[in-house]
């Protein structure tokens, strides 16, 4: 069981006019797919869903409740407005609890405060990385903790704590490096060559005295 819980509707309304309906009155339109099963147009209300996103990550196994049936899903994308930048439409994928899902999760990186290096740069060259389990042993999150970090030991992948989960397979090298630490370059100012503008004079036409 998930410790991610959401309740959904199914929905017939489709097209610009009716999804824009639905987000008028607080529901963000889905959408429920999985392997030879028919995908299913569907509604989550967007408190309920931003409620469970940050209770739980975009990563965890949810108990979607919908038609009186429980199943479980996962968030596979969420789409945002390219301009508003809000959430518009998420996908979800029904799994079987007895069959390997293979999903992409951020890395998070924590304990940067705790580095004893000044005047140091920390750099992320990882962001997210793909696994592969059942769905009981998906992770709630993927955290670097990088506290022992130095100029001379990156973080690697190696590092993580679900690397020594043997029911996890990680589709990474084990010496990938996540962060690294490096040493601000001094940028050398270029000057520019200023060049004087030469005067002009501007000779004006005398004017006619009256003699």
């Amino acid at each position: 069981m998930a410790d991610a819980k959401l309740k959904a509707e199914v929905r017939q309304e489709i097209g610009k006019n009716h999804v824009k309906h639905l987000r008028d009155n607080n529901f963000i339109p889905a959408v429920i797919y999985g392997r030879s099963e028919e995908t299913k147009n569907i509604k989550v209300e967007e408190r309920d869903f931003h409620k469970m996103l940050r209770t739980h990550g975009s990563s965890a196994l949810i108990d979607l409740e919908i038609a009186g049936e429980t199943v479980p899903v996962i968030i596979k994308e969420m789409q945002n407005d390219p301009v508003k930048g809000n959430l518009i439409h998420v996908d979800f994928q029904k799994l079987r609890m007895d069959e390997l899902v293979k999903m992409t999760l951020p890395i998070t990186i924590v304990g940067r405060e705790k580095v004893d290096t000044p005047s140091t740069i920390l750099v992320q060259q990882l962001d997210e990385i793909e696994i592969e389990c059942l769905p009981k042993d998906i992770p709630q999150s993927v955290v670097a903790d990088v506290s022992n970090i130095d100029l001379n030991t990156p973080f690697f992948v190696e590092d993580l704590e679900i690397y020594k989960n043997e029911d996890i397979t990680i589709f990474r090298d084990p010496k990938d490096a996540i962060a690294i630490l490096t040493e601000p370059t001094r940028q050398q100012e270029s000057e520019e060559d200023t060049e004087e503008t030469p005067e002009v004079e501007v000779i004006g036409e005398k004017e006619d005295t009256e003699e």
